[in-house]
């Protein structure tokens, strides 16, 4: 019975975050996408977030991004200067294909910065994916 259970693959979709001007607040932000390098769009996608480290942890924070067209992206949220030590998992759910899909994405501690950055897919930017 179980082997007749498809579990599909999540692919061609990721999290990203991105070291950006904030014109605002006059000041450079983290901020974190979720980025469909899909042809096709993703429908109803939630990010779920949360950070920790070891007895620490931030509240678990709930995101609506509704549907990404293909080759496009969303903002998920920005990431607080004192978070970037912590662990910080997004987990994603969609549909695409009329099926659902999910997948965990995970920054470990302390590699959110700039030494990390590597040319992005879609947003044409630098930034660092998640694993």
């Amino acid at each position: 019975m179980k082997k007749d259970i498809e579990i599909p693959i999540a692919e061609h979709v990721y999290v990203a975050v991105i070291h950006e001007w904030n014109e605002e607040f006059l000041e450079k932000n983290w901020n974190v996408y979720l980025i469909n390098d899909r042809e096709t769009t993703i429908e109803a996608a939630i990010a779920v977030s949360n950070g920790y480290e070891g007895d620490r942890k931030t509240s678990t924070m709930r995101h609506g991004l509704g549907d990404i067209n293909g080759k496009d992206f969303k903002k998920i949220e920005e990431l607080q200067e004192d978070i970037l030590s912590f662990t910080n998992e997004f987990f994603v759910t969609f549909f695409a294909d009329n099926k659902l899909y999910e997948k965990r994405f995970i920054f470990e501690k302390n590699s959110i910065n700039e030494a990390n950055f590597k040319p992005l897919p879609v947003l044409e930017q630098e930034g660092i994916l998640a694993d």
